[in-house]
């Protein structure tokens, strides 16, 4: 199986809402499962676009080694509740599936304000995203960015190659 994460900003602008839906069914014809979070807006923009090839995670599936994998990545672990801390907790999963590492996305595709495809770029408008961004990029997987014109070209070349 290919793996990718779908995920997002909750107010990501419509046009983006729909290209996140028809690149969600373009690649379930083509043997990818997504991994999201199931949240209103981009989340679910990518479920609505699978019939079947899907994995989501809730706060509620946080573990504790999924936990120690997001604070690392979280700079305000420390002050953020419980709850929060879960719902970043699944960002893990999302990126590296669930057990952690055994089956990492290949790559996430994405929609936060603020254009970030890196830690290094990462900001407060990143939101939960930022986690998950973060996380991709310790490990080596691309981020596509949907807010970025230049992302979407890339994307576009990538999925040139897929069969």
């Amino acid at each position: 199986m290919k793996y990718y994460a779908g995920i997002g900003s909750r107010k990501a602008p419509e046009n983006i809402l729909r290209l996140m839906q028809k690149t969600a069914a373009w690649l379930e014809k083509r043997d990818y499962v997504l991994r999201s979070g199931g949240a209103q807006g981009s989340d679910q923009a990518f479920e609505r676009g699978v019939e079947a090839k899907k994995e989501i995670f809730y706060a509620k599936d946080a573990t504790s080694a999924a936990m120690d994998v997001a604070k690392n990545y979280h700079p305000a672990w420390n002050r953020m509740g419980s709850y929060a801390q879960k719902l970043h907790a699944r960002n893990a999963f999302q990126v590296l599936g669930n057990p952690l590492y055994l089956k990492p996305v290949d790559f996430v595709i994405c929609w936060t304000p603020d254009g970030c495809e890196s830690h290094a770029s990462r900001s407060i408008a990143s939101g939960g995203t930022g986690t998950a961004i973060s996380i991709a990029n310790a490990n080596d997987i691309p981020v596509y960015n949907l807010f970025n014109d230049s992302s979407v070209l890339k994307l576009r070349e990538f999925f040139r190659t897929i069969k």
